[in-house]
């Protein structure tokens, strides 16, 4: 055992290493230049076809759910511990300078994540019982023709979930409870798995429908703690910024508790906790999307620039912004310790219940989007009679990892999370040319459209 977690530990240190980084974030340059960035330029039009549509039940198109149930799905599964701990570990260890490259990350982060979604329309299968299923795996065989390769992702992806999409989120839930409320691990552990069980078993309608309602409160919950922190702190926002934007390229001396860091502390951390914190790149996401009602790939593909942007150009910054606005940064604390620190200083009392309800809503509904991903890919390897037994076996991983148990399977899950990217990547690049043709078709169209409604 001892020698097979010494040769997961190596190959961890390349998945989540500086060449995957680079090859993550030169995947979405690549894209972001090809589409003449689009996502970027286009961001009013973007927001304008999603955050206002947001509630909207009218779909063109076929599908299962509602456009925004599948980003809903998917941003449950994006927007988890990371969004409060592992900004707060970027800071903690690479200085106010890692948000400016948690930035640059999921700027170009949308465009990667909007292909993926292209992609996942333009390839999905109606299965013969009506559901549509789609992704990494469907794109990577029928389009690049490498079922081998969708198979080594399928692989990944089904065991991967049992890590970052299960235990660690029930762990964190378990141990931030415990902490505030004196609660038993188990008896959250227990309590989680209940709860998750009555959704999963309901299938990607059921998800679909609890996670268009939980996301939206959850954001929004989180989201007023924070801004009422920076509110309060606001004469000291143009310091904020200072530091960030400064040490982005200097690193930070060693100040108080904080051990100082270089540029490229900064810039790795910075860029591999929006990495994991967004998943574009990873495959993951499209998954969910792949099951949205839509006329058109590129109009589903709009969501996933949505989705890049509320995780983390709004979520993550937010977090950012109350860590060092409250002046703890320096602290010498770490992880989701530093944000309750954060949001205490800023909001005496209920700031560090507001942390622990976060992290509780925001791990729970990563559990839900999770187990849709991994059971779809174990669909793909195994067909539709793996499903229930999938959903079986998913359940009681929840309370294990509450009571922090396999620890070291959370290591090689990680691992393997990291590993998805290498096949998605090859599909999406392999692909460029099609997410291409599509997005200029699609634009050419609403065009076409826009001037027919000025001239009528």
């Amino acid at each position: 055992m001892d020698k097979l977690m010494e040769i997961n530990g190596i190959i961890n240190g390349f998945v989540w290493g500086t060449p995957m980084l680079v090859l993550l974030v030169g995947t979405g340059i690549y894209l972001t230049l090809r589409t003449n960035f689009m996502s970027i330029g286009k961001l009013g039009y973007i927001l304008k076809n999603t955050l206002f549509k947001m509630f909207s039940k009218e779909g063109k198109g076929e599908g299962e759910i509602t456009a925004f149930q599948a980003v809903a799905t998917a941003l449950a599964a994006t927007v988890g511990t990371g969004n409060i701990a592992g900004v707060a570990t970027a800071i903690a260890v690479g200085g106010p300078g890692a948000v400016f490259w948690m930035w640059i990350s999921a700027l170009f982060g949308m465009t990667t994540k909007f292909g993926e979604v292209v992609l996942s329309i333009q390839y999905r299968e109606k299965t013969p019982d009506g559901r549509y299923v789609g992704g990494p795996m469907y794109y990577i065989e029928k389009g690049l023709k490498m079922k081998w390769l969708a198979y080594i992702f399928a692989a990944f992806g089904a065991l991967a979930a049992f890590g970052i999409g299960n235990m660690v989120q029930s762990n964190s839930v378990a141990a931030s409870l415990e902490v505030s409320f004196g609660i038993s691990k188990l008896v959250t552990g227990i309590v989680l798995a209940v709860l998750s069980a009555i959704v999963i078993i309901g299938g990607i309608k059921r998800i679909g429908q609890v996670t268009e309602k939980l996301v939206p409160f959850m954001a929004a919950f989180y989201i007023l703690g924070a801004l009422y922190i920076i509110i309060v702190n606001i004469s000291h926002i143009g310091e904020a910024f200072g530091l960030i934007f400064g040490s982005a390229f200097t690193g930070t001396a060693a100040i108080g508790g904080f051990a100082g860091s270089t540029m490229k502390i900064a810039m790795t951390k910075g860029i591999a906790r929006g990495v994991f914190s967004n998943e574009a790149g990873l495959g993951s996401a499209p998954i969910a999307h792949a099951a949205a009602t839509t006329d058109h790939p590129v109009r589903q593909g709009l969501w996933g620039v949505f989705e890049v942007f509320v995780d983390t150009i709004v979520i993550c910054s937010l977090t950012a912004l109350s860590i060092i606005m409250s002046g703890v940064w320096n602290s010498g604390a770490t992880g989701s310790e530093l944000t309750t620190l954060a949001f205490n200083e800023g909001l005496p009392g209920p700031g560090g219940y507001i942390v622990s309800i976060g992290i509780l809503l925001f791990a729970f509904s990563t559990i839900l989007g999770w187990a849709y991903y991994g059971e779809r890919c174990a669909e793909y390897l195994f067909g539709p009679k793996i499903n229930k037994l999938y959903r079986i076996i998913w359940i009681p991983f929840i309370v294990i990892g509450a009571i922090g148990g396999l620890n070291t399977l959370w290591d090689l899950a990680d691992t393997l999370n990291g590993l998805m990217a290498i096949p998605n990547l090859i599909g999406v690049l392999g692909l460029s040319g099609v997410i291409i043709k599509l997005t200029k078709e699609f634009f050419a169209s609403e065009n076409k459209a826009a001037r027919k409604n000025v001239n009528a």
